[in-house]
């Protein structure tokens, strides 16, 4: 049996906690969807737990998640303004390549390539976000494909929750 995870997510339409679940090998993690496809989503925990109950799901607790995509947007608005971690940003990123991953329909993420790449390993280094963090900071290129890349995401989540089965 698989283990499944809460993981909430924070954003400006309100706080819903999804079920999150670890690929097995080489895998994609995933995110629990519906029969037409939909994202499941949650309102309060009981009814989360429940749904796994009714499915024969084991939901892990331990170390449960929150993601405040409130924050990701702003930088993707305002990357001048707001300051926001660097590990903040790859969390995102993760969190929209299992969701796209997940979907059966909605826009899918940009093609990515090198910069993608470049930029994803710089997370790493945890300067990416530092001007002066010489070459382990990002190019404009970098930076600018990040804000498409994560802009795309937000897009993609408010897609996945319009056409959500919310419990």
């Amino acid at each position: 049996m698989a283990d499944y995870y809460p993981y909430r997510i924070v954003s400006g339409r309100c706080d819903l906690t999804l079920i999150w679940r670890p690929g097995e090998g080489d895998a994609p993690d995933e995110l629990a969807v519906d029969d037409r496809g939909g994202l499941l989503v949650f309102h309060d925990f009981k009814t989360l737990q429940d749904h796994c109950v009714r499915n024969g799901w084991e939901l892990v607790r331990e170390g449960e998640a929150t993601l405040d995509l409130r924050v990701v947007q702003r930088w993707v608005e305002h990357p001048d303004l707001d300051s926001v971690s660097a590990g903040l940003l790859l969390e995102a990123w993760n969190f929209f390549e299992d969701l796209s991953h997940s979907l059966k329909t909605g826009p899918p993420l940009p093609s990515q390539g090198s910069i993608h790449d470049n930029a994803y390993e710089k997370f790493f280094g945890g300067d990416a976000l530092e001007s002066t963090a010489g070459e382990g900071a990002w190019t404009d290129e970098e930076s600018a494909a990040v804000r498409e890349l994560l802009r795309v995401g937000l897009e993609l989540w408010e897609h996945a929750v319009r056409g959500s089965s919310t419990s």
